[in-house]
């Protein structure tokens, strides 16, 4: 039972993830192909891998913060570490279909 619980707080967290949006365009974060990996452990701590789409994003502070905000207010997740990583770099390979057809990129 402890299991479908992590994996349900790790499925709301991409629900979460999903209503937030890159300030430069208008696709979330997570169709965006931002987010690389979600994972809560055992205690209920969350750890989100992401990146940006280039590093020099002058939006990072904002969307880090509301990224580490949003996830720590889900209920039943204890803390929430946000790592963001440049490696693999992000490109639009990593979008999701939805994305790419909602910015008429296929």
């Amino acid at each position: 039972m402890e299991e479908k619980n992590i994996l349900a707080l790790e499925a709301e967290i991409v629900t979460v993830l999903k209503s937030i949006y890159d300030p430069e365009i208008p696709v979330n974060i997570y169709d965006l192909g931002l987010i690389y990996a979600v994972d809560v452990d055992e205690d209920k701590n969350a750890t989100i891998k992401m990146t940006l789409t280039a590093p020099n994003c002058p939006m990072a502070d904002d969307l880090l913060n509301e990224v580490q905000q949003k996830t720590s207010d889900i209920k039943g997740v204890k803390s929430a570490k946000i790592n963001l990583v440049f490696d693999p770099p992000w490109d639009r390979s990593l979008m999701s279909e939805e994305a790419l057809l909602d910015l008429g990129l296929i």
